[in-house]
């Protein structure tokens, strides 16, 4: 807004008229005494401007900046608290050792394929013999590192054909030998949701292998079992190219950072993915 030749009256010097406007600093003679001032922190304090009009459009002006800058420091204070939860699970991590395989996956019944995706939480199940027989199984391994890979298999299907439905990182705050009710729940941000036409492309066996029979494909018993951090690693890479959307391919993007970040492992070096399905 162009303020040269705009009469003001300030506290001080009275009377005066704006014979300069820079970006950060305006001019002002009073009756022949120059006077420089900072703008525009010297409006409203110290200076009014007499056009009233004039005037209600510069506090409409400053009124926009004040609320944007409001919200730039509500990011930065957002991003300055990420950052620093970040760092205190990785500084928690440091004090305790990766387990090579400590994510998670599920198989999901019929009741949690209709709630999964709006819950966004998975039962380990329940003991299912012995003095604790009954009460939540806890999945032991599962630390803020751990992702929850969901997968299903329908009653006609083959155990080749189980497909991933989509996968979450474990809430920051979960520790899963401290877990009372057996239930695993996400991460705030990081989860996906596959598309059907996606989960038809994303077979479960081709990431999972048993190293002493690679051939084989049993899934037996069991509600979970623990998975190969590497593997979640080219799951998350394998989505990545698998999709079209700008979005979704960002959303996969900042996942599979966040996991490798957690998980110590180099995300530009995942090996392909090698499991029992594409043995020879």
């Amino acid at each position: 807004m162009n303020l040269i030749n705009e009469e003001i009256t300030h506290k001080v010097f009275g009377e005066g008229n704006i014979v300069g406007h820079e970006e950060s600093v305006i001019t002002v003679d009073f009756n022949e005494k120059i006077k420089k001032f900072v703008y525009p922190d010297a409006f409203g304090e110290f200076i009014t401007l007499n056009d009233r009009s004039v005037a209600k459009s510069l506090e409409k002006i400053f009124l926009k900046r004040e609320k944007k800058e409001e919200a730039l420091l509500r990011k930065r204070k957002e991003e300055q608290e990420r950052l620093a939860l970040e760092q205190q699970l990785r500084d928690k991590l440091k004090n305790n050792r990766i387990h090579e395989s400590s994510q998670i996956v599920f198989w999901l019944d019929v009741e949690e394929q209709q709630h999964v995706f709006t819950d966004w939480q998975v039962s380990t199940g329940t003991i299912q013999s012995g003095v604790n027989k009954g009460q939540p199984n806890r999945a032991a391994r599962l630390r803020p590192n751990s992702a929850g890979l969901l997968t299903v298999r329908g009653a006609e299907q083959r155990e080749t054909e189980r497909q991933i439905l989509g996968l979450y990182m474990v809430n920051e705050a979960y520790s899963g030998n401290l877990s009372e009710d057996g239930m695993v729940p996400s991460h705030a941000e990081f989860r996906i949701q596959l598309s059907d036409q996606e989960a038809e492309e994303m077979l479960f066996w081709n990431y999972y292998i048993n190293q002493n029979h690679p051939h084989r494909t049993s899934w037996n018993s069991g509600k979970y079992r623990y998975f190969d951090n590497v593997w979640t690693a080219q799951i998350l890479k394998d989505i990545i190219a698998l999709r079209t959307d700008e979005e979704q391919i960002k959303e996969a993007q900042r996942f599979l950072e966040y996991f490798c970040q957690m998980n110590a492992l180099d995300m530009n070096n995942i090996p392909e993915a090698n499991g029992a399905l594409k043995q020879s």
